[in-house]
This record gives structure tokens, C-alpha cells and sequence, in this order.
């Protein structure tokens, strides 16, 4: 009974850990990111892993969002990055901290 309860438990949490992940990539899409990036390799722009470890351990929140939604370029090659102005301010927020975590 015990172990039934903990493997419940256990697999309960993981799904609740999973959850923002999964929510994040579901608004990397609905919001169209991933027509020029991806989770884990370049696209026309950086995989988000790369942006990730370009900045680990540096304080780009704002600065990367202010990017996303101006657009820029620069940072990983030629090609600029368009400004994204219609995605939500909360939306942005989640998507950069998303990002950031790969």
C-alpha cells in the first residue's frame, strides 16, 4: 500500500513539474517562435538550449525580452531577429524564463 501511494505520489509530482515545460512550448508555438527556432538545435535563429547556455548565470530577463519584443540581431549571427510586439507581456515573461531554463 505504502509503495502504491509513494509511485502515485512520485508520478503525480513529475506531471506537475512537467506541466509549465510543456505549457512553455505550447506558447513557444502558439506564438510562432518556433517558426524560426527550436528547443535543441539552429533553425533560422539559435536553438533555445544555445540561448541558455549563452547567457547561464546572468541576470537577461528583461534585456531579453525587451529584445524579443523589439527584435535585433547581432548577438548570434546576421540574421536579425523580428520584433515580436504581439505577444502578451505575461506570455513574454514565461517564454524568455523558459527559455533561459534548457
Amino acid at each position: 500500500m505504502y509503495k502504491t501511494l509513494l509511485t502515485v505520489g512520485l508520478l503525480s509530482a513529475g506531471l506537475l513539474l512537467a506541466a509549465p515545460a510543456n505549457a512553455s512550448l505550447e506558447l513557444a508555438k502558439k506564438n510562432n517562435c518556433l517558426a524560426c527556432h527550436s528547443v535543441d538545435h539552429k533553425v533560422v535563429g539559435p536553438a533555445f538550449k544555445d540561448v541558455a547556455a549563452k547567457y547561464k548565470g546572468q541576470n537577461v530577463q528583461a534585456k531579453l525580452e525587451e529584445k524579443v519584443r523589439k527584435g535585433g540581431s547581432g548577438s548570434f549571427g546576421p540574421v536579425p531577429m523580428s520584433p515580436n510586439p504581439q505577444v502578451p507581456d505575461a506570455e513574454l515573461k514565461q517564454l524568455v524564463k523558459w527559455v533561459l531554463s534548457q
